[in-house]
């Protein structure tokens, strides 16, 4: 699950963004005691996440709203699945309707795009994980829909592991001193990754302590090579060029971890609506 405070916090922002000052104006077309009952109709297969996100949407616009779970978060789902259900005052209901929707339907995106790379590299070692190109603000409910997808996370920030990357080694004298600056302030404690873009670098990166090693926007032949190369002495992601078409053959090199940021930053909506029943 999510913080409950990392939840409310997104919602509130979004709802601020919605309403403004002067609140729905829409809404007034409604009597303020009217009551309706609806559903959030799925209308493409895949795998839906992001359930409590729109329960708390309802929630803060209108606590007096009756909020049902009929699926939970990483079900799979179908065309005509009603995924959760509604009740309370019509004004309510359309006032957070929008606001469901977006979190709902981006959420189940990123959980049906990467369910549709797990799916596509089962049987082999490797694992499908995210990266740090996320929505701004949103990190923590859209690294959360991927695990609802399969996947894994790969680290949350800046601040709970180290990756040296092109432009910090581009920076640094080599990486073998660009490694040891970093663990004399840090200690053994906490894990380094180092991307490579040539095999060349592979062997001093390994000696110089990395935990992982990314192979960035290395070929297929090239990463079952660095696979047959280092021999376990170190686990090894790939990135880069990595899609439903290429995944495949990437993760048959025997690698242990792909990150492919389109998972985040390129997944479509989930197409769900909510329609009024009553």
């Amino acid at each position: 699950m999510i913080a409950p405070h990392l939840v409310e916090r997104a919602v509130r922002i979004a709802l601020d963004e919605d309403l403004g000052l002067a609140g729905d104006l829409s809404a007034l077309a409604i009597p303020p005691d009217q009551t309706s009952q609806a559903r959030f109709l799925v209308k493409a297969a895949g795998v839906v996440a992001g359930l409590e996100v729109a329960r708390v949407a309802s929630a803060l616009v209108d606590p007096g709203v009756e909020f049902e779970f009929h699926f939970g978060d990483g079900d799979r789902v179908k065309p005509g699945d009603v995924v959760a259900s509604v009740s309370g005052r019509t004004r309510s209901l359309l006032t957070a309707e929008r606001t469901a929707l977006n979190f709902l339907g981006h959420l189940s995106g990123i959980a049906s795009s990467t369910r549709k790379l797990v799916d596509l590299v089962k049987g082999t070692r490797a694992k499908i994980v995210d990266t740090r190109k996320t929505t701004p603000g949103l990190r923590a409910l859209e690294k959360y829909a991927v695990r609802c997808g399969g996947g894994f996370n790969h680290r949350m920030g800046l601040f709970d592991a180290v990756m040296l990357k092109d432009n910090h080694l581009a920076a640094s004298p080599s990486i073998t001193e660009a490694v040891a600056r970093i663990r004399a302030p840090l200690g053994h404690l906490v894990p380094i990754e180092i991307e490579i873009t040539r095999l060349e670098d592979l062997e001093e990166a390994i000696a110089a302590g990395a935990n992982v090693v990314m192979l960035d926007n290395m070929s297929p032949e090239q990463v079952r090579q660095a696979v047959t190369q280092t021999q376990g002495r170190v686990i090894l992601e790939a990135s880069g060029n990595l899609n439903a078409s290429t995944i495949r053959a990437y993760a048959e090199t025997g690698v242990d971890v792909l990150s492919v940021g389109a998972i985040t930053h390129s997944a479509p909506n989930l197409d769900i609506s909510l329609e009024f029943t009553a």
